[in-house]
């Protein structure tokens, strides 16, 4: 079993390919059991306003120093890269927002439900974004998808009407200062190695079996030198 740690934000495009390549991935390798995949928050914006302020080729434009005209091209490629992979991505509709009440919602799932369910929410967030251009910001919109993941409803509600898992949000972002991290995604292979960006499909299969390679020669060296009643196995 190796495990995958992913820093990423619900509003940036490459996390959701990244995601959406490295999935792939795991069932084309067909190791879905042996690959745990843990999730870290990183907010690309952490002081973005909960409303919307401004169209996605706008703010997209700005931050560049491109044309408006030229921002939209730039944007058209990224969301061919999504439908690349059958996801209905309209990038350029998006309607961004502040994502830390996802993020907390991610950690409440991490705390009290299984892996499935937190796999789950974090497809149905990016979805409500990229897919569906819904406001994530909107209480009501992450309610309705922490429910269909499987989340309690008056869990989510507690969750959202205070700051609970701020913190360990704000420690996600520390650590991934702390590792030098300027942008996202962000996945470490087993504490072993980390990959900056989205990679290839062909990309992700190198570096998971790489990274399992590595964990099965070492649980081999660990039988081969183990003692028993007949004496000692060594190399």
């Amino acid at each position: 079993m190796i495990t995958l740690t992913i820093w990423s934000d619900f509003a940036c495009p490459y996390c959701y390919i990244g995601e959406s390549r490295l999935e792939k991935a795991i069932e084309e390798l067909g190791v879905k059991d042996d690959v745990r995949i843990d999730y870290r928050a990183f907010e690309l914006d952490p002081t973005a306003s909960k409303e919307v302020v401004s169209t996605t080729p706008e703010r997209f434009a700005g931050k560049y120093r491109l044309s408006l005209d030229g921002a939209k091209e730039q944007i058209e490629q990224i969301s061919s890269l999504g439908r690349e992979l059958g996801i209905d991505f309209n990038y350029a509709t998006t309607r961004y927002s502040n994502t830390r009440d996802a993020h907390r919602l991610m950690k409440l799932a991490e705390a009290k439900y299984d892996r499935e369910t937190v796999t789950r929410l974090n497809e149905l967030l990016f979805k409500a974004y990229f897919v569906e251009n819904l406001v994530l910001a909107d209480h009501d919109v992450l309610l309705s998808k922490a429910m269909e993941a499987g989340l309690k409803e008056e869990e989510v509600k507690e969750v959202l009407n205070s700051d609970k898992y701020d913190d360990e949000v704000r420690f996600d972002e520390r650590e991934a200062m702390m590792r030098g991290v300027h942008g996202v995604p962000y996945i470490v292979f087993n504490g072993d190695f980390a990959v900056p960006g989205a990679l290839t499909l062909d990309g992700f299969k190198s570096a998971i079996e790489r990274s399992l390679k590595k964990v099965r020669n070492n649980e081999t060296k660990e039988r081969a030198h183990q003692c028993g009643p007949e004496g000692c196995q060594l190399l």
